[in-house]
């Protein structure tokens, strides 16, 4: 007979612990107990360690940042509900930090919101990116990647939100007005203004991960959210990964921002609204088996007008329901070097009413240096509001000769993989946990 050492004690404990932990579940997402201390519950409903209280030293952030504070690499920051930073204050993140954001939904969603006035210099690098994810996510200091959560894990905290100054157009032509996800009674949430030149600080090297908390029916944070953010401010090599909205999107203001990537999004990839007037270049949208729009474009809300210009922009499509573009609202702006792939055959770009038609038309919506794997000129369509009874509401300008003739125009050719001329930099994202992954 086997002697029962202390060495095999301490293995059939060690086993007896991991199916206990297999089984613990979160008793608000999974039916069970809730995980013990020392441990969190994923969205898999399995308990993991917490590394955080294990290994790293936890600074926990909520409500107001009234003073100039620095946030740095030794530490990983939790956020405990919203963190706002203040009009006139600055927060600076070193290089390879990691903030979290706890778990929660509604009033509780955790996010950094820097409010109008205030600055956020987030200046990471590429070998040591700073990193915005959930409490759940199991990376601790020193590492850029954790082990048990991947891009189906979407809504798990809230996420960036940077409101400047700059101006938009609001419908009643206000100057200002509340951020898609803060709640109208927080007055934080106020962005917009009369300064095209407002600076908000510096973004750089920053990945954003697994947020998109829902605060309501039918609204949910975006990874990275601009309102009225002004072209003082710099916005380069930002990558945003399964958020459970939009990844990035632009809310009128005047910044330009580079180097941008969103993988696994849930809506749209980039997003842009309010007549957003900056460039966008160089940018990167994988979308995910659930991702919706590459691109979503809208127009002015008032009487404000605005365009914006994206230049050298790389798409990758999925094989179900994903599209290429929607552009509503008589959107106006400038649409040049996009390169697409692995679309599926179903996939199009949206006109979406006869405004955004309109400015087709006129010449303040245009296409150019498009390349495309699989071209098909049925890519192109116009969906036409109806009424109950199926009646189209407006004239369908779309079906002018010029429009379809025109459209032709948009792609240069029809091209396969690695022959594009046009498209993203793919070398200025090698940082990225979407590279790490194989997503682009």
């Amino acid at each position: 007979m086997k002697k029962l050492t202390l060495t095999n004690l301490f293995s059939v404990f060690a086993v007896a612990g991991i199916v206990f932990l297999s089984s613990c579940k979160d008793d608000k997402t999974c039916v069970g107990v809730v995980c013990p201390d020392g441990f969190t519950v994923n969205d898999k409903c399995k308990c993991i360690k917490d590394t955080d209280t294990l290994s790293a030293n936890i600074v926990e952030k909520t409500g107001f940042i009234t003073a100039d504070e620095t946030w740095t690499a030794d530490n990983i920051y939790k956020l405990t509900g919203k963190v706002v930073v203040n009009d006139g204050v600055t927060l600076t993140i070193k290089p390879g930090t990691i903030i979290k954001g706890q778990v929660g939904s509604g009033t509780l969603a955790s996010a950094l919101l820097i409010a109008r006035g205030g600055k956020l210099n987030a200046t990471g690098s590429a070998d040591k990116p700073i990193i915005m994810t959930s409490i759940n996510d199991n990376i601790t200091v020193g590492q850029t990647a954790g082990t048990n959560l991947d891009e189906a894990d979407t809504g798990l905290w809230g996420g960036l939100l940077i409101l400047g100054k700059a101006p938009c157009s609001f419908e009643g032509d206000v100057e200002s007005f509340q951020i898609e996800g803060i709640p109208p009674e927080d007055d934080f949430g106020l962005y917009g203004g009369t300064d095209p030149n407002d600076n908000s600080g510096i973004i750089q090297y920053v990945s954003i991960r697994h947020g998109g908390a829902i605060i309501g029916a039918n609204n949910e944070i975006n990874g990275l959210t601009l309102g009225g953010v002004g072209s003082g401010t710099t916005i380069d090599h930002v990558e945003v990964v399964a958020n459970a909205d939009d990844g990035i999107e632009f809310f009128g203001g005047t910044v330009n921002a580079s180097e941008l990537l969103v993988w696994a999004h849930k809506d749209d990839g980039l997003d842009i609204d309010q007549a957003y007037s900056g460039t966008i270049s160089n940018s990167i949208v994988a979308q995910g088996n659930d991702s919706d729009h590459a691109l979503e474009i809208d127009g002015p809300e008032g009487s404000a007008s605005g365009s914006y210009t994206l230049n050298n922009v790389t798409l990758k499509g999925n094989a179900n329901k994903g599209e290429y573009a929607d552009y509503r609202k008589a959107a106006t702006g400038n649409n040049n070097n996009i390169f697409a792939y692995d679309f599926n055959n179903d996939a199009d770009v949206e006109l979406d009413n006869n405004g955004v038609a309109q400015s087709f038309l006129d010449g303040v919506l245009t296409f150019s240096g498009w390349e495309i794997v699989g071209y098909d000129h049925n890519i192109f369509k116009e969906k036409v509001k109806k009424d109950d009874e199926g009646n189209p509401l407006e004239q369908v300008i779309i079906l002018d000769p010029n429009f379809t003739e025109r459209a032709k125009t948009w792609t240069t050719k029809k091209v396969s993989i690695g022959n594009q001329t046009i498209g993203a930099n793919m070398q200025e994202f090698d940082w990225t946990y979407a590279k790490a992954k194989g997503a682009i």
